[in-house]
């Protein structure tokens, strides 16, 4: 199984646009990550986001260069303060490829607890637009597989 960890592209400050919709910076990057990995055959099953503004338009996005006609769900559990536990949860239980649009510091907390078994280090740099790949082995255990980060391409 593979799981694409998103944190959710450049939005407006509440003073611009109090839903935060994604800046045209953030729209620039998530489409040049978007066409990057669709080179790449990226399936996914869901692409899951947490139903803030600036996550649903990044997952839109990455939606056109990455499934097939699945759609993009808005879920509980993914927004800035929520406990990485409903997810490790949920994750272990599931099989299929999926992407998880959110914020930090839930992203952090949750790649953290799926490598290392502990909520409190930090041992990605998560950057806004950028994906996170980790597959699960067959015994089950999560490893990074590869970054990329819309400051990596041209």
């Amino acid at each position: 199984m593979y799981l694409y960890l998103v944190q959710h592209a450049a939005s407006m400050s509440k003073e611009e646009d109090a839903s935060r919709s994604l800046s045209e910076k953030g729209i620039e990057d998530i489409r040049k990550i978007s066409g990057f990995v669709q080179g790449m055959n990226i399936k996914v099953t869901h692409i899951l986001h947490s139903g803030k503004m600036r996550a649903l338009q990044t997952a839109q996005i990455l939606e056109e260069h990455i499934t097939d006609d699945m759609g993009v769900l808005g879920t509980d559990g993914l927004l800035p303060m929520d406990e990485p536990e409903i997810w490790h949860k949920r994750l272990n239980e599931m099989s299929e490829n999926t992407m998880l649009v959110g914020h930090l510091p839930h992203l952090s907390k949750l790649s953290v607890l799926l490598l290392c078994n502990n909520k409190k280090e930090e041992i990605i740099n998560f950057e806004m637009g950028g994906i996170v790949c980790l597959k699960r082995s067959e015994d089950r255990n999560w490893t990074v597989d590869w970054i990329i980060k819309p400051g990596m391409l041209k």
